[in-house]
């Protein structure tokens, strides 16, 4: 059983096209002083540095806080690679794969073709997985001889928490953008580091894909965010999009996410597009940038066919389609106008099914339709059976937002003041939007909407629809949170810190009680702990010592990861769930929790290689879940069985004939030892050997 536990003998601590556009929406008003050149460098300078020291901070933060809750330096080698959980360890498995190889290219071989992740195949995990990171650490590590400064794992743990630096400073520098002051950026690194529950889980879920790929994420919207300033230089311009591309390439490579992360800042770009708020030739660039993005990973990925299959690809070329053919979408008056932009999403929509369907129908994709059946039955567009959407309905990762993440949100005070500014923002944009519908901005002067129109900047409009959308996504699906929570602060903090806005901070400023806080982040970096997880250590070990090199081990998807990366065993299954057939073959291997007989199961087992299988209580009596939830009523379900224990069952499930057969293999019945033989167990853990040949009673 995994926990953290006190240290011991240590007490816890209690405790363009643009200028024409830009003209019609905003007027820049005010004249420079003497002296404002110079002190607007300064500025820039001061508010760099200090950016920059808030970011090395946070690093140190969350640095401190793993070593303080693991005591990772005093930790064995293997308890530290159990400590990456689920597909964290798989991932790391790479980076230690790529290390022990004799050379780079060697290891880039045996990683393209790998015959240890999946049993009885040859896979290129290259092309599966999004582990180029992996690959470029131990490159470097390798090239510039890291080992005589870092361990391998400090290196990498180090990267990952250096990465939060990056992403704390891409925050400050949004907001700063869009309050125009720096201290706007001071209080959203501060709000990012007081909420850190909610905005990020790196320090507990290291290698985890979002950690690498957000804090890029977060650069792309702050160059999308300064691209959509007024008056850019040509050479401003081109550089900006620059980092467009180069942050959405590294997003979309480190994150098998990407593509639908992209598609909704893609609706984002085309709802403000369609109400006139964001410059078109600059929403162009940016449709192209994502498609380029998203094929050049899918160059790197040897031709990923998910990738040349997904919505963003088949949306942002509808949508540049339809463009060209209709073209006068900003004619007529308003309720004109609204008519063409209902024909315009409809036409867009229609294309995309289209596009869509006929490129997975000529390359028969396959590969994410476990992610539409999860969408279908989660919005209640029908139940279903389907093992792999149940799997993810019964995970609390992908359910609802819970409602004590508002309450902690509200007690550092950031909900109250986004709640507030986004109140403010959408009431501007709605007028605003209407306006430039209705055509009355040409019309009339602008004086009595114009405190409005200032507000809303297009970067402003961005990163108000941006907020929304990601906000949708996030009560819908709790996992996808820190991609709204960190912008939560960043959105705050630069509403209140907004010139129109000083007024209103100072009559709310003082609820701004730094003692509320500041006692809370000391108690954390001062309460020490350590990682104690005896079992899976036992285990580990016992798989190392007792197990042949080239055995093929079965279990469940979480503890085979760790699996792969402490011992190097071949595994029939693993986390990263984005092929059908491995999908297939996790099912079938998770037959040993279900109730089937033990011919059964050892020839579903044997079929993929299997010479050893892990059964853990912890699944088999699982009580985390209510009923319907728990692994073995998904099974009994898509097996056509009733469930365990009191309540109702459909009324076309029939009883089993067979018992459950990891509850019923402990009885050491001769009908089960003929196939199995127990060859270890410890409170948490039993594995079994498979026989090669069926035994005579």
């Amino acid at each position: 059983m995994t926990a953290v536990r006190q240290r011991k003998g240590i007490k816890a601590t209690e405790v363009s096209e643009e200028s024409v556009f830009h003209e019609k929406n905003w007027k820049l008003t005010g004249k420079t002083l003497a002296g404002g050149k110079l002190w607007k460098k300064l500025s820039l300078i001061v508010g760099g540095i200090v950016g920059i020291t808030l970011g090395i901070l946070t690093s140190v933060y969350v640095a401190t806080l793993h070593e303080n809750d693991l005591w990772f330096s005093n930790i064995k080698e293997v308890e530290r690679e159990i400590s990456f959980r689920t597909e964290c360890g798989l991932y790391y498995s790479y980076y230690k794969q790529m290390l022990q190889a004799p050379s780079i290219q060697l290891g880039l071989h045996r990683l393209m073709f790998d015959n240890k992740t999946e049993s009885m195949r040859t896979i290129n995990i290259l092309e599966r997985m999004n582990v180029y990171q992996e690959v470029f650490l131990s490159i470097l590590y390798r090239v510039f001889h890291m080992n005589n400064f870092f361990e391998p794992v400090y290196f990498y743990i180090y990267t990952l928490f250096s990465l939060q630096a990056v992403y704390v400073a891409a925050l400050y520098v949004t907001s700063w953008l869009l309050s125009g002051t720096w201290l706007s950026g001071v209080l959203a690194a501060f709000w990012y580091i007081t909420n850190r529950t909610d905005t990020t889980r790196v320090e507990f879920t290291i290698p985890l894909r979002e950690n690498w790929a957000l804090p890029f994420f977060a650069v792309q919207i702050a160059a999308i965010t300064f691209l959509f300033r007024s008056h850019l230089r040509p050479t401003h311009e081109r550089l900006t999009l620059l980092a467009v591309f180069i942050s959405t390439f590294l997003f979309s490579l480190a994150w098998q996410f990407n593509q639908f992360m992209l598609l909704i800042q893609a609706l984002v770009l085309f709802t403000l597009d369609c109400l006139d708020l964001l410059p078109r030739g600059k929403v162009t660039w940016i449709y192209i940038i994502q498609v380029a993005s998203l094929l050049l990973v899918c160059l790197l990925q040897f031709f990923n066919s998910m990738i040349v299959g997904s919505l963003l690809i088949s949306f942002n070329l509808s949508t540049l389609l339809a463009r060209k053919l209709q073209n006068n979408l900003k004619t007529g008056g308003f309720f004109s106008r609204l008519g063409k932009l209902f024909l315009h999403i409809l036409l867009v929509l229609c294309l995309t099914f289209l596009v869509n369907n006929f490129i997975k129908k000529v390359l028969n994709l396959e590969s994410d339709e476990h992610i539409f059946k999860f969408l279908k039955a989660k919005f209640g567009f029908g139940a279903t059976r389907d093992f792999d959407a149940n799997l993810y309905l019964c995970e609390e990762a992908f359910g609802l937002l819970p409602f004590n993440t508002f309450t902690r949100l509200s007690g550092t005070l950031v909900f109250y003041a986004y709640i507030f500014v986004l109140l403010v923002m959408t009431i501007t944009s709605a007028v605003v939007a209407f306006q430039n519908l209705s055509g009355s901005v040409n019309n009339k002067p602008a004086d009595k909407l114009q405190k409005c129109i200032t507000l809303l900047k297009p970067g402003v409009a961005y990163n108000l629809v941006h907020t929304i959308l990601f906000g949708l996504l996030a009560l819908s699906t709790m996992r996808m949170k820190y991609l709204w929570t960190s912008h939560i602060c960043v959105f705050a903090a630069s509403g209140l810190c907004s010139c129109d806005m000083w007024g209103l901070i100072l009559r709310f400023v003082h609820l701004y009680t730094p003692q509320r806080f500041w006692p809370g982040v000391m108690a954390e970096l001062s309460e020490l702990r350590e990682f104690y997880d005896p079992d899976t250590v036992e285990l580990m070990n016992w798989i190392k010592s007792n197990t042949p090199k080239k055995s093929v081990i079965a279990g469940s998807m979480q503890l085979l990861a760790g699996v792969k990366l402490c011992t190097g065993r071949i595994l029939t299954n693993h986390p990263h769930y984005e092929d059908k057939s491995l999908r297939e073959r996790t099912k079938q291997v998770y037959q040993v929790y279900a109730k089937r007989s033990p011919e059964e199961v050892h020839r579903i087992l044997r079929s993929f290689g299997t010479d050893f299988v892990i059964l853990e209580d912890s699944i088999c009596y699982e009580r985390r879940h209510s009923r319907g939830c728990r692994l073995r009523d998904l099974l009994d379900i898509a097996n056509g069985h009733t469930m365990d224990g009191p309540g109702e069952n459909d009324p076309d499930l029939k009883h089993s004939p067979h018992p459950r057969f990891c509850e019923e293999i402990k009885r050491d019945l001769p009908s089960y030892t003929m196939y199995f033989a127990k060859v270890f167990q410890n409170k948490t853990f039993h594995v079994y050997k498979l026989a090669r040949h069926k035994k005579t009673m």
